[in-house]
């Protein structure tokens, strides 16, 4: 509870999440989940116009208020222009931007998310519209939000370093939806019903799979060439690539298209949710070899799913999984390959030991537990602590 007992007003703006989420999208949903689960907290959300009812049955009990135009950049205008005037109608205490942005004139406390600086780090990653518009927006956050919210301490290291932070800074890690990413499949043969649908042909194989968007910073060319360096000595083996399209894919259809191998790369595109506790469980390894992140969820549901992780050293996927993951250097084509070459010939006499530690550690990684340290964000914006 806040100081005194008083429950908190607040507003999340929910208005970025598309229909088929990932990444940040997955984030605000959880975090609206368990938000609207306490006491402590009378929440409302705050949609597109055409996406109430989505949010109505993800958190029950919440008022929902469709407001916003869909398309970004109304949306964009409508944050700035009609959304300060809503809130001082609805009265609240705090008010959440959980992707990066802020109501600049609201009269309202603002609590804004930063989710990671690679705008700043590495604008070649993006799209420039992008860049521009972020790097203007993380700036002013900083400066003028009442807290920034960062998903590691990683993060909030970066902030300070590319940005003067005049806000309070609170570190809440992400958390595993609990219910879903398990290392048991809901009864015996399900997880191959499931991917027999969903990704039809794999099932029968041995695999390593990458789940996210495909997008620079994630390094799936240099998974994909990798895999090609080892695929020769593990002939039934596949790669598995599961997750939509962003920005800069050309590179992986590259990769895919100069690899010997390549035939033996399974794109899927998006995945629905049901489906990839499925995919991460029955793997041979799960491999994340992704230069940079701001949290790096997949890791972290992989090894909730009791999966071979392998991800980068010296980034934040570090941080989260530490010695539960078998850790390469970014960039580093042979390392990797000869991790994935490992895990396909089973020769990791810690493996048992690294799925262990992974379980324990994730069982500290809650929906719930990122939830309170949200509201202890929100209880400093609002003057309560």
């Amino acid at each position: 509870m806040t100081a005194g007992g008083d429950v908190l007003r607040v507003t999340i703006d929910v208005t970025a999440v598309p229909p088929r989420p990932v990444g940040a999208g997955h984030y605000t949903l959880e975090l609206a989940g368990a938000l609207g689960r306490r006491a402590d907290i009378d929440l409302t959300l705050v949609s597109r116009r055409d996406d109430g009812a989505r949010w109505a049955l993800r958190v029950p009990g919440a008022p929902v208020v469709e407001a916003a135009p869909t398309p970004r950049p109304l949306r964009l205008a409508w944050e700035q222009v009609a959304l300060p005037r809503l809130l001082d109608r609805l009265g609240v205490d705090v008010h959440h931007g959980p992707h990066y942005t802020m109501p600049e004139r609201a009269r309202v406390p603002s609590v804004v998310t930063v989710h990671d600086l690679s705008f700043f780090v590495e604008p070649a990653w993006h799209e420039r519209s992008k860049v521009i518009l972020f790097r203007r927006a993380i700036a002013l956050a900083a400066r003028r939000a009442a807290v920034v919210v960062c998903p590691s301490h990683t993060t909030a290291a970066e902030l300070a370093r590319w940005c003067r932070v005049d806000a309070e800074v609170v570190v809440a890690h992400h958390g595993v939806a609990a219910d879903r990413f398990t290392p048991d499949e809901a009864a015996p043969g399900s997880d191959e019903e499931v991917l027999a649908r969903a990704v039809p042909g794999i099932a029968s194989r041995p695999y390593l799979c990458f789940v996210g968007t495909l997008e620079p910073r994630k390094a799936v060319p240099e998974l994909v060439a990798a895999f090609d360096l080892v695929a020769g000595d593990h002939p039934d083996a596949l790669l598995v690539l599961a997750g939509g399209d962003g920005w800069g894919t050309a590179a992986v259809d590259a990769a895919v298209s100069r690899a010997v191998h390549g035939h033996r790369v399974v794109r899927t595109g998006y995945v629905e949710d049901a489906a990839v506790p499925a995919l991460l469980r029955r793997s041979v390894a799960v491999a994340y070899p992704a230069r940079y992140e701001g949290f790096g969820l997949p890791a972290l549901e992989a090894l909730a799913c009791g999966a071979r992780l392998i991800t980068t050293s010296g980034t934040v996927m570090e941080e989260v999984a530490g010695d539960a993951a078998r850790l390469v250097p970014p960039g580093d084509v042979r390392a990797l390959a000869d991790a994935l070459d490992a895990e396909l010939r089973g020769s990791d006499p810690g493996r048992e030991a690294a799925r262990t530690r992974g379980l324990e550690l994730v069982r500290a990684h809650t929906w719930e537990a990122s939830a309170d340290r949200h509201v202890h964000a929100y209880g400093i914006a609002a003057g309560r602590r």
